[in-house]
C-alpha cells in the first residue's frame, strides 16, 4: 500500500488494522501524530495499540503516545515494564511528561525516576511540583534563550542548534547571567537584522509575561488577548522558568469552559474535559446528587406556594393555564442575563464593582421584554375568552388578563435582575459565578415567580375569592 503525504482517516485506519510494522513506520514518518493517535483508538484494546506503536522509532512513538487520551495512556503504561516507561517519558515533551507523571501511582513514579536522564528527572520533579490550576502546572521548559551580547548571526546559529529540542523558536527569550528575563526577540527580527547587530539592541524590553503561581485561565486569556504564540513564565524573582504556548492556552480554556458548563448545570466534583467514559456511574452520581436533592428541597417551597393558593386556582381556573408560561419565561430571561453576566465577568469585561451599571442596563432590558410579554399574555387571554366574564359574579377576563400580564411583567423584571445580580454577588465573595446559575437560578425564579403571581392575583382578584 502506497502512503501519500496527506492521508484520510480511513486510509490511516487501514494501515493500522493491517498491523503491518513496515507500513506503520512509514505512516509515522508521513502523518501527523494527532491523526495517528486518533486512528489507533479504533483498535480499542490498549495492548493492541502498544504492540503496533512499539514498532515505531522512539521519537515518533512518544509523540503519538502524547496525543492519546489520558486514560488510554495509563492503561498502556500499566502493562509496561518500568524501563520501557522511563524510555518513553524521556522522549515526551516536558509539559506532557509532567502531566502524565502526576497521574501515575506513587510506586510507579518512584520506580521510573532512576531510569530517566538526570536533566529530565529534575525537570519532571520541578514541573510536577506546581499546584493544579496554576500556570506552572501547564507551562513547558522547552524554550529558547539568548544572551544579550550575542550578535544576530550568533543568535541564529544558536537557535539552529537548539531547535530540535525546543517546542518553539519563533520567540527567543533574552536572559542575564542570573537567568532573569530582560527581553525577547522574534526569529523574524533576527533574520532581518544585520549580522553584527547585538541581541540587546534588537530585543523588545517591554513584554507580556505570566507568574508561575498565577491562575492558568487568567494567563491563557492574556495570551489570547495579545495574540501571542507563546508567553514567558517567571517566578517571584523574575527568573525565567518556562513558557506557556498557544496550544497549552487553548487546552486551558477548553478545560475552563468544561468546568463552567458543568457548574452551570449544577454538576459538582472534578471538571475535566474528555473523562466522561472514564468516570464510573457512582462518580457521576456523587457529582450530581447533592445539587439535585438540594434544589428539589427548594422546589418544595414552590409547591407550598401553589398549595396555599388553591382557592385562587379552583375559583379562577384560567390562572393554572399561565403558570407554565410564567415559570418558563422567568427561567429563560433569568438564564439569559446570567449567561451574559458570567461571560462578561470571565473575560474581565465587567467587575463586581460595576454592579450598579449592570443592574441599570438589565433593568432597561427587563422593562422592554416585560412590555412585549405582558401584551402577549393579555392578548392570549382575550383571544381565548373573548373578554367575557368567567361566571356570574366572577371577574371579567379583562381584569384576569391584566392580572396575568402584570404578574408576568414583574416576573420578567425580577428574573432578569436576579440573573444579573447573583453572579456578581458570587464574584464579590470569591465564589465561581457559574455555581449560582442555571438550575439554582431556575429554582429561585420559580419560587419568586409564584410568589409574585399569587400576590398580584390576591391584590387584584382577591375580592372574587371566598
Amino acid at each position: 500500500m502506497e502512503l501519500e503525504e496527506t492521508l484520510a482517516d480511513s486510509e490511516m485506519e487501514q494501515v493500522i488494522h493491517s498491523q503491518d510494522p513496515v507500513l506503520f513506520r512509514r505512516l509515522c514518518a508521513s502523518a501527523h501524530p494527532a491523526g495517528i493517535a486518533e486512528a489507533l483508538l479504533s483498535l480499542e484494546e490498549p495492548e493492541l495499540i502498544w504492540t503496533l506503536l512499539s514498532h515505531a522509532p522512539i521519537e515518533p512513538r512518544a509523540e503519538v503516545f502524547s496525543h492519546l487520551p489520558e486514560d488510554t495512556q495509563l492503561d498502556i503504561l500499566a502493562s509496561l515494564p518500568r524501563p520501557a516507561i522511563a524510555d518513553l517519558m524521556n522522549e515526551m515533551s516536558p509539559d506532557d511528561r509532567a502531566d502524565l507523571y502526576k497521574q501515575l501511582p506513587k510506586s510507579v513514579q518512584e520506580a521510573i525516576l532512576p531510569g530517566m536522564a538526570q536533566a529530565e528527572r529534575e525537570d519532571i520533579r520541578r514541573l510536577s511540583s506546581y499546584a493544579e490550576g496554576t500556570v506552572g502546572a501547564v507551562m513547558t521548559s522547552d524554550y529558547a534563550t539568548l544572551e544579550p551580547v550575542f550578535t544576530a548571526k550568533q543568535a541564529i546559529e544558536h537557535l539552529r542548534l537548539a531547535a530540535p529540542d525546543r517546542e518553539t523558536i519563533y520567540y527567543a527569550y533574552v536572559v542575564d547571567k542570573a537567568r532573569k528575563l530582560i527581553g525577547f526577540t522574534a526569529l523574524k527580527n533576527l533574520i532581518l537584522a544585520q549580522e553584527g547587530d547585538l541581541v540587546q539592541d534588537i530585543m523588545q524590553r517591554d513584554f507580556i509575561y505570566a507568574r508561575v503561581d498565577e491562575d492558568q485561565e487568567t494567563a491563557a486569556r492574556r495570551l489570547q488577548k495579545y495574540d501571542l504564540i507563546a508567553m514567558p513564565v517567571v517566578d517571584q524573582s523574575d527568573t525565567l522558568v518556562g513558557i506557556i504556548t498557544h496550544d497549552d492556552a487553548f487546552d486551558v480554556l477548553v478545560q475552563e469552559q468544561q468546568e463552567d458548563l458543568e457548574k452551570l448545570f449544577a454538576i459538582g466534583g472534578s471538571h475535566e474535559a474528555g473523562i466522561y467514559l472514564r468516570k464510573s456511574p457512582w462518580e457521576h452520581f456523587r457529582s450530581r446528587v447533592l445539587w439535585v436533592v438540594g434544589l428539589a428541597g427548594l422546589g418544595l417551597i414552590a409547591g407550598n406556594v401553589v398549595q396555599n393558593a388553591e382557592k385562587f386556582l379552583t375559583t379562577i381556573p384560567i390562572l393554572v393555564i399561565f403558570m407554565p408560561m410564567l415559570a418558563a419565561t422567568g427561567g429563560n430571561t433569568g438564564s439569559q442575563a446570567t449567561t451574559l453576566v458570567i461571560r462578561a465577568l470571565a473575560v474581565h469585561e465587567i467587575r463586581p464593582s460595576d454592579v450598579l451599571r449592570v443592574v441599570w442596563k438589565e433593568l432597561r432590558v427587563g422593562l422592554m421584554l416585560s412590555a412585549i410579554l405582558a401584551v402577549t399574555a393579555y392578548s392570549r387571554v382575550m383571544l381565548q375568552t373573548g373578554g367575557r366574564e368567567q361566571e356570574v359574579g366572577g371577574p371579567s377576563m379583562v381584569l384576569v388578563g391584566s392580572t396575568i400580564a402584570l404578574a408576568l411583567a414583574l416576573q420578567v423584571i425580577s428574573s432578569t435582575l436576579l440573573g444579573a445580580i447573583l453572579p456578581i454577588i458570587a464574584a464579590r465573595f470569591k465564589v465561581d459565578p457559574a455555581v449560582v446559575a442555571s438550575p439554582s437560578l431556575t429554582t429561585l425564579v420559580d419560587i419568586t415567580g409564584l410568589i409574585i403571581y399569587f400576590s398580584v392575583a390576591a391584590a387584584m382578584l382577591g375580592g372574587y375569592v371566598g
